[in-house]
């Protein structure tokens, strides 16, 4: 039993999981494929603390936001300053914006672990993880283009078809308190109809009753006014802009009038990207759009800005719905074998590693069985052995592990250069004899 009580081996927090390997050599791509477009697109990596002061988030998401209000872990340091985990991403990109004072535009891409303490379901887990990007310096529509792009892009790479592009704009301060007013309105006639939840709440931020996906509330908005229509004249030239950069660009999208996301910041341009391979209640797979005050509530100067995030998790669950990326974990290129005491494999292995070929070995002076047992586990094409005989000769038999069994004596000098000429075989000439 240990010293808390409990017995028994510990377990990761509930909501939360591990990703081992080989399953997290996707990851690893998707990552690197996603860094590979953002770069190409001007953006350059940010790193930010996993924990910020809790007013970057109650400042840039909203208090009245359900992430804030019920979901963010809050904590106190030994300080005594208030802090909090990360539950999404942009807000800590724009602190740090608004700290350091980069050149304009900046644009930024980040991946990062996420927190909210919410119920686990597919794809959705208390620790998530993110992939985003943020732009800041510039109103102009066409950058909104760019960074809807990068994101469709970015899903489409993966393989992924069964993707939809819903976009909506969310107005600005000065037409939308007017739309605001008529939809609240709207809403006290039905108020009957919504949501326990919204029935109560809708007052408080209005217009989250557009986006809740519940049947009462869908139905009771069905006729309500859309702010597309209540866009002023600068809000809808920009969405015009949008609009028609996306079918220049051959992205397919469509309007979604209840399009509002789940946070205070958002103004003018949103967008969602919905994988309909999954479950409806669970397919959003990423989505963003335009943030124009936050700078400003964050403390810096009036400073425009667009951003989006790509939940790592759920796109990966969108891959196995629709049958794609699903890469084979890399296995080394040879596999050292080693009966003499492990000092030929150690020296071999490194030789190998430093040509920049992957390189295994066996360790604890295991039997040949058990050795070629782990070989053949590894997915290396070549075992590399070196037993009493070939160390006496200066040589290393090279077996071929996936054709049959092939194998032949080499100098220990050639071994480099055989693995890189074999590819996946032992690289035996047609007139060669070869020994059992």
């Amino acid at each position: 039993m240990g010293v808390d009580g409990s017995s028994g081996p510990l377990q990761a927090p509930r909501g939360t999981r591990d990703v081992l390997w080989p399953a997290s050599w996707r990851w690893e791509l998707l990552v690197a494929r996603f860094a590979a477009l953002a770069q190409r697109s001007g953006f350059g990596l940010v790193l930010n603390p996993m924990f910020e002061d809790v007013r970057v988030f109650r400042r840039g998401i909203g208090d009245d936001s359900e992430v804030v209000g019920k979901e963010m872990y809050e904590l106190t340091d030994r300080g005594g300053r208030p802090l909090a985990l990360r539950p999404e991403g942009t807000a800590s990109v724009v602190r740090s914006f608004v700290q350091h004072r980069p050149p304009v535009p900046y644009k930024a891409w980040y991946v990062t672990p996420a927190f909210r303490y919410e119920r686990a379901a597919a794809g959705r887990y208390r620790q998530h993880h993110q992939l985003g990007v943020e732009a800041l310096g510039t109103d102009d529509p066409d950058l909104d283009v760019e960074v809807v792009a990068l994101a469709a892009g970015f899903i489409g790479s993966l393989g992924l078809t069964a993707v939809e592009l819903a976009v909506n704009s969310m107005g600005c301060a000065d037409c939308r308190p007017a739309y605001v007013a008529l939809l609240l309105a709207h809403l006290d006639e039905h108020r009957d109809e919504l949501c326990d939840e919204h029935r109560e709440r809708y007052r408080v931020n209005t217009l989250r009753v557009l986006d809740c996906k519940t049947d009462a509330c869908r139905g009771a908005t069905a006729g309500a006014p859309r702010l597309v229509d209540h866009l002023d004249e600068a809000c809808a030239t920009h969405f015009a802009r949008v609009l028609d950069g996306l079918t220049a660009a051959g992205l397919p999208h469509r309007l979604e009038p209840r399009l509002v996301r789940g946070f205070d910041y958002y103004t003018r341009t949103t967008f969602e990207l919905a994988a309909t391979a999954l479950d409806a209640a669970q397919n959003a797979v990423g989505g963003g759009g335009r943030y124009n005050g936050l700078v400003e509530q964050l403390g810096g100067p009036p400073t425009p800005g667009i951003g989006f995030g790509i939940g790592i998790e759920r796109v990966l669950l969108a891959c196995d719905a629709e049958g794609v990326f699903d890469p084979p974990a890399p296995a080394p290129r040879a596999f050292v074998v080693d009966l003499t005491g492990g000092t030929a494999a150690r020296d071999l292995v490194a030789e190998l590693r430093r040509a920049g070929l992957g390189a295994e070995r066996a360790y604890d002076g295991r039997s040949l069985k058990a050795q070629l047992k782990q070989a053949d586990r590894s997915g290396a094409p070549l075992a590399l052995i070196v037993g009493p005989d070939e160390a006496a000769a200066g040589e290393v038999t090279v077996r071929s592990l996936r054709g049959g069994g092939d194998q032949r004596r080499v100098r220990r000098a050639d071994v480099v250069g055989v693995v890189v000429g074999a590819g996946g075989g032992v690289g035996v000439d047609d007139d060669e004899e070869t020994t059992p």
